[in-house]
């Protein structure tokens, strides 16, 4: 699952992931996201998950989705522009699997990130 406002990173990501034959699920803000993830739709193997949305932001969606029992052991990517290592350390201390700033991973770094949290060797 990506959940991710902006429309551009959205489609690098959903174009990377379909070509790498994964199934993916969006959401373009966080009340999406967890709407989606309260349905019966089945859960995805993997989140990767902004942080700076509008309506619900991203470490308010990482504090339910590890508070949740049927969703707390799904690897959560934060894939955010936030910077500081307050940001960092708070993301991590939720529970986040990874903390990746968009300026520093190119698209195919971050499928890396994503295939190795999922535990697939290349």
């Amino acid at each position: 699952m990506i959940v991710e406002d902006d429309a551009f990173v959205m489609d690098i990501y959903r174009t990377k992931l379909s070509q790498a034959g994964y199934e993916v699920m969006g959401a373009a803000n966080g009340m999406e996201a967890l709407e989606k993830l309260g349905s019966s739709d089945g859960l995805p193997d993997l989140i990767l998950l902004d942080i700076l949305m509008p309506l619900v932001g991203g470490i308010e969606v990482l504090k339910k989705i590890k508070e949740d029992e049927k969703l707390k052991k799904i690897p959560v990517i934060l894939l955010t522009n936030l910077s500081q290592k307050d940001d960092i350390d708070l993301g991590i201390s939720l529970g986040a699997d990874d903390y990746l700033i968009k300026s520093h991973f190119t698209p195919s770094e971050v499928m890396e990130k994503i295939e190795e949290r999922l535990g697939i060797k290349k």
